[in-house]
């Protein structure tokens, strides 16, 4: 019965990579074309993967956690029906073990159903079939005699991976491994500080993230395997006691614990370690890339937008904008709009290795939002193109997906200008770095009420700060100088959109 690999595929402009987050089937369920398979983390987003392929799922071949390269097969689908998965499981076991592989020895063909469900699973990453030839386990509760002891216990140590695979293994320092003729239940082994811990990569990983030892763990997986559950269990107990005085985790070595139940001190871990990847590990290039790229240049304005402030009112009580989010953010993204007419350079590019400016007659409009997993920028294509109403419902739609860490890829290539609002935080400024391939970024400030000159009398006003960064090279001070106070214009007076 034929069995289709599906490949990580490209889902952005040349990403290499991506995390299997979660999987949304499991072995054994029937699916069709474009059904969901999967959740991916790219450095760019969280991707949603539909299966080019309909038939029943035969394996997963990839655990949650684990980061592959594109092109590496993730799932396999059967196409013959809910069953097919396992039915072949004795024709595979009496005819070669995987494709490629040397021809294996015989063995009966005779297969429990622990030994096909074992036949299904996935081939690990990084662990490709075995070029010797294969021996299925023993089958459990069988009598072994004591001249295949030896064999056994080499069985018993590969026999909780899939054919074809071998697990990593972690040998003691200074201890010997358990004689092959000598086997030992594999707790006991573990705890007594001898033998080798049987644990698949991403349990290894999830364990060293945590700070975990897999030596001090009972596994409970098949023949003594270390799962997830464990190294979750074990985490979550050693935060439980807390409280003790201390704890032996190996025999000779004491472990003072730092927490404490005083009101006020310090409780948890002294430090802890989050791997850098996905959207923050691209983030950090980008900013990295650009800082060091673009001589950046930041100037700053004052702005009484009190008018501004009452024409949002307005907006938020008119009848076209009910279902639309109205923030001052909106009256600030359609003034750049229209100041970018004036001041093109702020919307173009330097092509460094042309050696030429590349002038753009659209404006790609990038909002920055802070999520999660790090900070996206997905822009509004053609914003320039938008009505008020189209523009606002943009945006909002744009904000609320990147919150979610749904932003697809392409929603964050093409940008051309960007607005960072630091306002929301109760921040009034800030010198904002360059989002790459573009020229220019605005930093928007809070919205303060303040005591500001107006009319020759002191009075109380809305006031914001405007801080443009540009690349130096292609917008000198006039260019810069000149766009960022046809901003503040607009803001200071919004009926004076009417003169672009």
């Amino acid at each position: 019965m034929p069995v289709n690999e599906y490949k990580l595929p490209d889902v952005g402009e040349g990403l290499t990579e991506a995390e299997v987050v979660t999987w949304k089937v499991k072995v054994g369920d029937t699916i069709k074309v474009n059904d969901i398979v999967v959740e991916i983390e790219t450095a760019k987003s969280l991707v949603e993967l539909p299966s080019p392929f309909a038939g029943t799922i035969s394996a997963l071949l990839v655990e949650e956690g684990t980061t592959v390269a594109v092109g590496t097969p993730i799932i396999a689908v059967s196409s013959g029906g809910p069953d097919g998965g396992s039915s072949e499981a004795p024709d595979t076991a009496a005819g070669s073990v995987d494709a490629g592989a040397a021809t294996a020895e015989p063995v009966s063909t005779t297969v429990t159903s622990g030994e096909a469900e074992e036949a299904q699973m996935p081939t690990l990453v990084g662990y490709g079939p075995r070029t010797a030839g294969t021996k299925r386990r023993a089958r459990k509760g069988s009598a072994t005699p004591p001249s295949q002891a030896g064999e056994f216990a080499q069985e018993q140590l590969k026999g909780a991976f899939a054919p074809g695979t071998e697990p990593e293994e972690v040998e003691e320092a200074d201890e010997p491994a358990v004689p092959a003729t000598s086997v030992r239940p594999k707790a006991d082994a573990d705890q007594a500080g001898h033998g080798k811990v049987l644990a698949k990569p991403p349990v290894r990983k999830l364990a060293k993230d945590l700070g975990v030892d897999l030596v001090t763990l009972t596994p409970s997986g098949p023949n003594g395997t270390v799962t997830r559950t464990d190294v979750e269990s074990a985490s979550q107990g050693r935060a439980d006691s807390a409280a003790e005085p201390s704890r032996v985790v190996e025999p000779g070595l004491v472990v003072e614990p730092v927490e404490t139940t005083i009101t006020g001190r310090r409780t948890g871990e002294r430090e802890t370690r989050e791997p850098i990847r996905g959207v923050r590990k691209i983030m950090a290039q980008a900013m990295v890339d650009s800082a060091f790229t673009a001589p950046h240049v930041t100037e700053w304005v004052t702005v009484d937008v009190t008018k501004t402030m009452r024409y949002v009112d307005r907006l938020k009580a008119h009848r076209d904008f009910r279902d639309v989010k109205v923030s001052p953010l909106l009256v600030v993204a359609k003034a750049i709009c229209l100041a970018a007419r004036r001041t093109p350079e702020i919307n173009a590019t330097w092509d460094d290795k042309a050696q030429e400016i590349v002038f753009k007659s659209y404006v790609n409009l990038g909002i920055a939002a802070a999520t999660p997993r790090g900070l996206v920028v997905p822009n509004v294509k053609d914003a320039d193109q938008l009505s008020l109403r189209e523009l606002g419902s943009a945006i909002n739609e744009l904000t609320a997906t990147a919150r979610e860490g749904r932003t697809q890829p392409a929603q964050m290539s093409g940008g051309t200008f960007t607005i960072t609002n630091v306002g929301v935080f109760g921040v009034d400024a800030g010198t904002p770095i360059i989002n790459p391939g573009e020229s220019a970024i605005l930093c928007f400030g809070a919205v303060r009420r303040q005591p500001w000159v107006h009319k020759g009398r002191v009075k109380a006003r809305d006031l914001t700060t405007l801080a443009l960064s540009f690349d130096h090279r292609l917008i000198d001070g006039a260019k810069g100088s000149a766009f960022l106070a046809d901003v503040a214009g607009i803001l200071e007076d919004p009926s004076s959109a009417l003169l672009y």
